[in-house]
């Protein structure tokens, strides 16, 4: 039904944008275009149906058809176009001729121009797959004869690609709400890493704590400063653990940290007493023995340029709501010396399960910027590693888990906390964290 009612829309709109040619053979019939423009009006307001599990999906759908319109319609209306003008030219070239060629160019310009004007705002404004680069190589590509039709080509593939896995990742949900597979005995606290807060509208793990929800899990947040030495963090991890404790009656936490949130966990159960709040703690791409890469880059940058950075820094995140963020302590904090001091006096409490989580890229090109930029030099200290952190420093606690990538992309230090939102062939982040959590449930956690 559905390529049924797209060839007609291709059709309706190939008729309007060759209106001129066809009322110049039918010889002055009815101008039929005028009881067809309210059904192409209809089709650029709802081009498809509405079957979409959220607006901005059937929005982007909606955009994908109107572009997949576009692009037929217009292939169908260069060859009438084609044949037109050489029925108008025929007899040789005359003044007589410039009018129809006018109005036959406004006839063709106007419907295509809409269509495909209202399929690209639509993509544009709701795809998140696209991101900066797609937008602007497009833009750009826009101009180039024969390579914009290549790259409209690959934007309606890209855009269509994230309709089909989003619409299938909600009917999943749909299909497994009631037997809520993420809802743990004990909440989760997602712990954020460095230089990040946890804002409202702008999460730390993008997509992830939604789809937590959707299946049962009750979700909160370690709000921690951007930038403090790990002891400082775990102080502040350990009150917010007391006032979760508190407010929800739930005894314990089952604490999920990134990258240094790992440490700052670490320091809170060890040395603030919170061993007895923590069922599990799940570090994800943490340095448990530091970075070998920090520790050099501190020691060759000038103790001017480092003061000048670190003043900028804090000065900034105190605008942003940070009490006393200190930029170099949280740097210091996680170089090779300071982690692995700092392992000698944090001990594993033996109440906590500790799990720890790793993933990798083979290549620069797999992580995105700056991870791209970060990941020779890394590997040159440190070893294999996902832009940031090596696979060695990670591993930590009774059990540890190594992501390989699969295919042409890794996945990267932002990759594991869908830093970019992006769907990466054959790592689907979202239901990663969907199965640690069932598997926290299915353990009695």
């Amino acid at each position: 039904m559905r390529y049924i009612r797209r060839t007609l829309c291709v059709l309706l709109t190939a008729i309007l944008a060759n209106s001129v040619p066809l009322w110049d053979l039918l010889h002055g019939m009815f101008p039929f275009w005028l009881v067809l423009l309210p059904a192409f009006l209809a089709v650029n307001i709802l081009p498809c149906p509405q079957t979409a599990p959220t607006g901005r999906i059937r929005r982007l759908a909606e955009g994908c058809e109107l572009l997949r319109l576009f692009t037929a319609a217009s292939a169908l209306t260069v060859c009438v176009q084609l044949l037109w003008l050489r029925r108008v030219l025929a007899g040789g070239w005359d003044r007589s001729a410039l009018l129809p060629l006018l109005a036959d160019a406004a006839a063709v310009i106007l419907p295509l121009g809409l269509l495909f004007w209202n399929g690209m705002i639509r993509v544009y404004l709701t795809s998140v797959q696209l991101g900066l680069k797609h937008r602007v190589l497009a833009a750009v590509c826009g101009w180039i004869p024969l390579v914009n039709i290549w790259y409209l080509l690959k934007i309606i593939r890209i855009a269509g690609d994230e309709v089909e896995f989003e619409t299938e990742k909600w009917e999943l949900d749909a299909v497994r709400a009631e037997s809520e597979i993420c809802k743990t005995r004990y909440p989760l606290l997602l712990v954020h890493g460095v230089f990040f807060r946890d804002f409202r509208y702008l999460n730390y793990w993008g997509r992830v704590p939604m789809e937590l929800k959707r299946n049962g899990a009750a979700v909160y947040y370690g709000q921690q400063q951007s930038a403090a030495s790990v002891e400082d963090s775990g102080q502040e991890l350990a009150a917010r653990i007391r006032q979760i404790v508190e407010e929800t009656g739930c005894e314990k936490v089952n604490i999920i940290a990134h990258s240094k949130g790992g440490l700052d966990s670490r320091a809170a159960i060890a040395h603030c007493g919170m061993g007895i709040h923590v069922a599990t703690l799940t570090t994800i791409n943490t340095p448990h023995r530091g970075c070998i890469f920090a520790e050099y880059l501190l020691g060759k940058v000038p103790e001017g340029v480092r003061q000048k950075v670190a003043g900028a820094y804090n000065a900034a995140l105190r605008r942003l709501g940070d009490p006393a963020p200190d930029f170099l302590a949280a740097v210091t904090d996680l170089t090779e010396s300071a982690c692995l001091k700092r392992n000698e006096t944090t001990p594993d409490d033996p109440g906590v399960v500790y799990e720890s989580v790793m993933s990798y890229c083979k290549k620069a090109s797999h992580g995105k910027f700056p991870l791209n930029m970060t990941y020779p030099i890394v590997r040159h200290f440190d070893g294999l590693n996902d832009g940031l952190v090596s696979v060695e420093s990670a591993k930590w606690g009774t059990h540890f888990t190594l992501l390989a990538p699969e295919g042409k992309r890794g996945i990267s230090h932002g990759d594991m906390i869908d830093l970019n939102r992006e769907n990466i062939p054959g790592f689907d982040v979202r239901e990663f964290y969907v199965g640690l959590a069932a598997d926290l449930k299915r353990r009695g956690y």
